[in-house]
């Protein structure tokens, strides 16, 4: 485990000539994360991380290995070692609240088509299941039921115990991509290009058995479903492969909101090569949601959206946030948004009501909630204006955290112990927050002092 401290920001050579990619100078007033620890133990790209406690986490990537770490001290506590090849989800499974044993139990799921439940208090290996006919992708537990869902080629429905209650019939060769629970004990499930709704019959005083019921198929999106949210008690969001956004109505399932024009028109350019260029998908795949009560941030290509849900059109964007794709997004407290990407980045927005700071224009079609097909280009000039007029806020630059060498895939936010990052390099990073850090060392140096009768002399 290694310490570092972090003496600035960072000029990337080459960045100022390939893309307008906003930087930040080495004097990060703003950016509390001003020291970090290098944690080794994964031998491949570390994929996951996921929330234990107040002070734990686990990781887990392609060498097939989850490890349960302090994320206070970085300590290694345990390293779980069962699967044979890499590990496709991880998800929390905690107990019951009626129950008096607190057990944290961790499943997870590998492309040697087994899972494994794990008690992550002693790394013990409690059950493994190694019945599927393909790999899992995906996990959700419903807390309310005590059971969880497996998402392969099919949907397989298991209670505490790992029994199998009921499963589907074979859905598609591509397999669930993703899974939330919704109201009235049903699931959306994303398959490819569409999004399937399945019900759960839960046992009743004439049946005993469980089943799980196809309801309806809603074939909105014209790719493929990359993201998948809950956004709250109304409302769930989609993102697709080509730049498709679609808020749904979480009760009866109609279309709230849509957005399908994910390009950047330039006046110079003829229609035919406007049309070329929004052709490309990296540019504008929505890899990740977050949201808060007011607003759903987008991570579209490489780029970060503000919409905000009541106002129904976005409030603020970063058309070229990062260098490559973003990832991951996450909503930090005051107004502050952290993202990372395949560029190896870690970088930390603030959410800001523009005074007299120019106005960074939305592109006509960026989230138009009414306005489809192809852009009028004479229309452009004063339709672009309007849009540059409306846009409130903007998302500004407070702190850039450099340490991966490659690919950033995710990270997780401690109130109390700072941000833990996981990356294709191998490596996991916890940033901390330097000030904070220097108060409980000197903290902890006076009580040792104290305790020796050192303080009492020296003063």
């Amino acid at each position: 485990m290694l310490r570092w401290l972090i003496g600035g920001g960072r000029e990337p050579q080459g960045l100022a000539e390939k893309s307008p990619l906003q930087t930040i100078g080495e004097e990060q007033t703003q950016n509390p994360y001003t020291e970090l620890l290098v944690l080794k133990a994964h031998h491949d790209i570390v994929r996951f991380l996921v929330q234990l406690d107040e002070y734990r986490f686990a990781s887990a990537g392609d060498d097939g290995i989850v490890v349960v770490w302090n994320a206070q001290t970085g300590e290694k506590l345990l390293e779980l070692n069962g699967h044979t090849q890499k590990i496709t989800a991880i998800i929390t499974f905690p107990s019951l609240e009626v129950c008096e044993e607190k057990t944290q139990l961790i499943l997870t799921a590998s492309a040697d088509r087994t899972v494994i439940v794990w008690d992550c208090d002693t790394g013990r290996q409690v059950q493994k299941v190694s019945c599927f006919q393909s790999t899992v992708k995906c996990l959700i537990v419903l807390q309310r039921l005590d059971i969880w869902l497996s998402g392969g080629n099919d949907l397989c429905v298991w209670n505490r115990k790992l029994d199998l209650l009921c499963k589907t019939s074979h859905l598609s060769d591509t397999g669930i991509s993703a899974l939330i629970e919704i109201p009235k004990n049903c699931v959306v499930a994303a398959v490819g290009k569409e999004l399937i709704i399945f019900r759960l019959v839960t046992p009743t005083g004439e049946s005993l058995e469980w089943d799980i019921l196809e309801i309806k198929r809603l074939l909105d999106h014209q790719d493929n479903i990359l993201s998948l949210v809950n956004v709250n008690d109304l409302s769930f969001v989609t993102g697709s492969h080509v730049g498709e956004m679609i808020i749904w109505n979480i009760l009866d399932w109609t279309v709230q909101a849509r957005e399908c024009n994910f390009w950047d028109p330039s006046p110079q350019l003829d229609t035919q090569q406007e049309i070329k260029l929004c052709q490309k998908p990296n540019d504008i795949s929505i890899h990740h949601f977050t949201w808060d009560e007011e607003n759903v941030f987008a991570a579209v290509g490489r780029g970060l959206y503000v919409y905000n849900l009541q106002m129904k059109r976005v409030i603020a964007c970063q058309k070229t946030a990062h260098d490559s794709s973003v990832l991951h997004i996450a909503k930090l407290p005051n107004r502050q948004l952290i993202s990372c990407s395949e560029d190896g980045s870690v970088r930390i927005w603030e959410l800001r009501e523009k005074q007299q700071l120019a106005a960074e224009p939305v592109p006509t079609g960026f989230f138009n909630m009414w306005g489809f097909g192809r852009v009028n280009k004479q229309a452009s000039q004063p339709v672009k204006k309007q849009q540059e007029n409306a846009t409130p806020c903007s998302l500004e630059l407070i702190g850039d955290l450099i340490g991966h060498s490659s690919s950033v895939e995710m990270f997780l936010y401690f109130e109390d112990h700072g941000v833990v990052t996981c990356s294709a390099d191998h490596l996991i990073i916890l940033w901390k927050n330097g000030e904070r850090e220097s108060g409980l060392r000197s903290l902890k140096l006076f009580q040792k002092l104290e305790e020796n009768g050192d303080l009492h002399l020296a003063v």
